[in-house]
């Protein structure tokens, strides 16, 4: 079972990502954390992502969907699998799809619903860790000390793109394409929607229900 975790943003999709893995025993893969692993092993994969970030572009579909497959191929994706931050773009969709067609591997989608509004709201407050990549919130989700990491002590920062300025087109841009991926699995049946305002702990409990349903149980 592989269960596509969707949302814009600021959605709350790496912090529901951590949750449900926890409670099912599902892998948490999260592109994020994927790139910075790979890269920091010096990985013939991750040197490739990392000749396309130090230049400022997008890591080709290739080279992210051939990343993926490898770290799906590890033995605590065997069964269940959550996917944080990827597919980006329904490309990415198709070729997921493409690669475990003939292997059996059921793949649903549950999407992340917040309004607009929300996910300004959530972005311009929030925080994150420049050493391990933790992400906090400085209302529903603030660190143990103002501006220090929980996990590694390191000074939070604010990621340039979280300025107020510049989530308005960040959003537009990421959303276009986030829309065409919901578009591929809700046309075909394998899409479930949540709605993902609330206290944590309400959306984790929307999410669990809908992660059942699809089959992701522990």
């Amino acid at each position: 079972m592989i269960l596509v975790l969707l949302g814009a943003p600021g959605a709350g999709k790496g912090t529901q990502a951590e949750a449900l893995s926890a409670a099912t025993g599902a892998a948490h893969v999260a592109t994020g954390d994927l790139f910075r692993a790979e890269i920091s092993a010096g990985s013939p994969l991750g040197l490739a992502a990392k000749k396309y970030i130090d230049a400022g572009q997008l890591v080709p579909d290739e080279v992210t969907i051939n990343m993926i497959q490898a770290r799906l191929a590890k033995a605590d994706a065997a069964r269940r699998v959550i996917l944080d931050g990827f597919p980006r773009n329904p490309a990415q969709a198709t070729a997921l799809d493409a690669a475990y067609a003939v292997s059996g591997r059921s793949i649903r989608a549950v999407l992340l619903n917040v309004d607009r509004a929300i996910l300004e709201e959530r972005l311009t407050a929030r925080r994150v860790c420049p050493s391990c990549g933790r992400s906090f919130h400085l209302i529903s989700r603030p660190p143990k000390s103002a501006g220090v990491c929980d996990g590694c002590g390191t000074a939070l920062i604010t990621r340039s793109d979280d300025a107020p300025e510049t989530v308005a087109a960040r959003l537009a841009n990421q959303l276009t394409a986030l829309d065409a991926v919901v578009d591929l699995y809700r046309g075909d049946g394998r899409l479930t929607e949540v709605n993902g305002v609330g206290p944590i702990d309400e959306v984790q409990g929307r999410l669990a229900a809908a992660a059942a349903a699809t089959g992701l149980t522990a």
